[in-house]
């Protein structure tokens, strides 16, 4: 459907000119006339994106970036303050409904609706974060969820009462770890003591932040159980989302058990992931290998699963009401079906654990599938953009997580490719060497590879920023492997859910499994081809958010201005590859220094093991090292007081464990890692502990005067998942030396705390 002004044009969607409009004849205009004739165009094209109808799809987008606003402030936001001023703008906006500056007026009023509505779920879901390590706490409490794993079990508690001798600080929920076999029953009370830990912080400046997640999920903590579990009877009632929570963890339970009689290992783990979105028990090495191949958004239920649960359920009801003439005369069996692929698929976000990109998959599917009954057209834009808004009003911290902005973005790609490139690409008219090649299925062949290729190019950006990694052979490893996994995988799946309840589901979990190994072979192939590994230094969130509007553009825009999407991405590209990497990264709890040395390589001094730190470390560092290479400690010296590397321009980082080396660390280093007060006359630059656990893990960027500091936690910032720490509000002069040794000249106090360069 293409649109001009406020007249509409049946034909193409996206095509450009518009049909029926023939290009000028003609010579171009040379000389000083190209101005006048390419303005007059650019016009042209702009009031073609202005047109009527084109302004819904960009409604999320504004929103969106409403709540990206949100999660930059350094301080919580006042709700009233956020709410008054959006009904203020979302009003004024209503009144302009005539002005030109109406599309304008609904942008901001979108941003402001975004900014409030992160702010007031926040402060809906208010709760207590534990800020420091708690051990022999006893609780009681609801067991509400549980994780099999792959080495141990997880679970949520909800908490009734907590007793420490320690503190006095009550918690809603926290996550706990036990040996593998031993989590309780969901639904179950249980009283146990237990090792608690606050949210786990970013691991360097710009990653993820888990502890944001674990906050919006109710969890103040995560720890360890350290003695028995007790299961007893429950004081009070737990409630009927209990109840139900329980149910609805039995029959996963139950479909699990059924498949473990058939299939085992892997093949268990992975088709149990494809029902029940119980993923953890896949072992390391095949979950590594779906990731570097390009097939791991197969474990992650979301739009391609419940598009095949919701298109199998539509096809196959509509297949069976066909059969019977006096329905497919007299009834809307089309609608029948559609009503019943949107019950399946509703089930199927209930097993699944409704993840928040299992919500994403289910709105869309569920207002495509509306739209059916409704005889409106079914994939479009405004489609997208619905169930774009659906999620982030009811979750607006879904937008900051990677499942989130890669399935969006993976869409929208898909759904450009679908109204824009396929009826390009197939409408050529017919001959017959196209129609031969049709015959043999070229045409289906090729719109796989062309959306596996969209939706691996869209997603590219955000695996590289979240996971420091890109797959260059997704396509090949989709083309293997998806038409497998959606034509046998999947329908076995569903037909074993079927077949549960009359013992007749075995033969459809066999089905499964062979083409569950297929996918395995496959993944296992492309992982082990050169260079199937793509490593990507981290980048920080500027060229994310160029890369975002670059692909945006590319995907709603009509007209030629579309290809400014192309320029945005190649500059966003050139912006990633060109940030510089920090000189020095120092842990949250000061265990781990990593300097970067004159191969340009890090080199770990540490006094602790933590490999999941390391990992995320030479992860963003595009390294491929382990945390258990002997090339981390190279040009590392380490005696019973500390240890000592080199930077690149040769000054000397000193890590002290005890006070009697700290006057020659003091002397010689150029910057000092200390467990504890330095002497006042030490003219080194000190990072101590009090800072350490007021800012978190710190990279220091070496510049002229110093060093430029990017801390997790910046001086001022204080957020209900991450709680500034009594101190905080100190200035960096009381709590770094000033230097007196050139190369160990401190930075200005603003220079100290200026965010390094993204």
């Amino acid at each position: 459907m293409a649109e001009r002004g406020g007249a509409r044009t049946r034909g193409v969607a996206g095509t450009w000119p518009p049909r029926g409009i023939a290009p000028a004849a003609g010579i171009a205009p040379s000389g000083f006339a190209i101005w006048p004739s390419f303005a007059a165009r650019l016009r042209e094209w702009i009031a073609a994106e202005a047109g009527a109808g084109r302004l819904l799809p960009w409604v999320p987008i504004a929103f969106g970036t409403g709540i990206a606003f949100y999660f930059t402030a350094d301080h919580e936001p006042v709700a009233w303050v956020t709410a008054a001023a959006a009904i203020g703008l979302c009003l004024a906006a209503y009144l302009a409904r005539r002005k030109k500056l109406f599309a304008a007026a609904v942008m901001i009023a979108a941003m402001s609706a975004g900014f409030a509505a992160a702010t007031w779920k926040t402060a809906r879901i208010a709760h207590g974060v534990l800020a420091r390590p708690m051990f022999g706490v006893s609780l009681s409490g609801f067991v509400e969820t549980r994780d099999i794993r792959e080495r141990t079990d997880r679970f949520v508690l909800r908490v009734t009462q907590m007793e420490s001798q320690r503190s006095q600080m009550k918690l809603e929920r926290v996550r706990l770890s036990v040996r593998k076999g031993t989590a309780p029953e969901v639904g179950s009370f249980v009283e146990l003591k237990a090792r608690l830990q606050p949210p786990l912080s970013p691991l360097r400046p710009g990653s993820y932040d888990f502890g944001r997640d674990m906050y919006f999920q109710g969890i103040g903590a995560s720890g360890f159980v350290t003695g028995a579990i007790k299961t007893v009877e429950p004081p009070v009632s737990g409630g009927l989302a209990l109840r139900y929570a329980a149910f609805m963890q039995g029959l996963r339970d139950a479909i699990d058990a059924r498949i473990r009689t058939t299939l085992d290992g892997d093949k268990r783990a992975i088709a149990t992931a494809l029902l029940t979105g119980r993923r953890d028990a896949i072992t390391t090495p095949v979950n590594d290998a779906m990731f570097i191949s390009g097939l791991g958004h197969v474990l992650s239920i979301s739009g391609y699963h419940m598009a095949v649960v919701a298109g199998v359920v539509f096809f196959a009801i509509r297949a069976l009401l066909a059969l019977i003439p006096a329905l497919t005369t007299g009834f809307p069996i089309k609608k029948w079906a559609a009503a019943a692929a949107l019950a399946a698929a509703a089930f199927y976000l209930l097993l699944s654990g409704a993840e928040v990109a299992t919500q994403r998959s289910f709105f869309m599917t569920a207002v495509v599938l509306i739209a059916v009954m409704v005889d409106r057209r079914a994939v479009t834009f405004r489609t997208l953009a619905v169930a774009a808004m659906i999620v982030l009003a009811l979750a607006p911290e879904a937008l900051v997580h990677p499942s989130f902005q890669m399935s969006f973005a993976a869409t929208l790609g898909l759904v450009a490719l679908v109204q824009i490139g396929m009826p390009r690409l197939f409408a050529s008219p017919d001959n017959s060497a196209t129609a031969k090649v049709a015959l043999w299925g070229g045409r289906e062949i090729m719109t796989l590879a062309l959306a596996s290729l969209v939706a691996g190019f869209a997603t590219t950006p955000y695996a590289a920023f979240h996971f420091h990694r890109v797959t260059p052979y997704g396509v090949l490893a989709n083309l293997a492997a998806m038409p497998v996994v959606s034509a046998v995988v999947m329908p076995a799946g569903m037909l074993g859910l079927l077949a549960m309840p009359f013992g007749l589901d075995g033969v459809f979990w066999w089905l499964m499994g062979v083409g569950i190994d297929w996918m395995i072979v496959v993944t296992e192939w492309v992982a082990r081809l050169p260079g199937a590994i793509g490593r990507m230094a981290a980048f920080g969130t500027g060229p994310m958010i160029a890369a975002s509007a670059g692909i945006i553009l590319l995907g709603l825009l009509r007209t030629p201005l579309r290809w400014s999407g192309a320029a945005v991405l190649v500059l966003a590209t050139v912006w990633a590859l060109a940030v510089p990497q920090p000189d020095i990264l120092i842990s949250g709890d000061g265990h781990n220094v990593g300097v970067r040395g004159k191969d340009g390589r890090l080199h770990l001094m540490r006094t602790g093991k933590d490999t999941f730190l390391m990992k995320e470390w030479l992860a963003a560092d595009a390294d491929e090292r382990q945390p258990v290479d002997a090339s981390l400690a190279e040009g590392v010296s380490c005696d019973d007081s500390g240890c000592v590397a080199q930077l690149a321009d040769g000054g000397f980082v000193a890590l002290s464990l005890k006070p009697e080396g700290l006057a020659d660390d003091c002397a010689r280093a150029t910057l000092l890692v200390a467990a504890r007060q330095t002497p006042p006359a030490c003219a080194s630059l000190v990072i101590d502990r009090d800072r350490l656990q007021r800012q978190g893990t710190i990279a220091l960027r070496r510049t002229g005067a110093g060093f430029a500091v990017e801390a997790v936690r910046p001086k001022g910032y204080d957020r209900p998942w991450s709680p500034a720490v009594a101190g905080d509000s100190e200035t960096e002069a009381a709590l770094v030396r000033p230097a007196a040794v050139p190369k160990a000249v401190d930075a200005t106090p603003a220079e100290a705390d200026q965010q390094g360069e993204e």
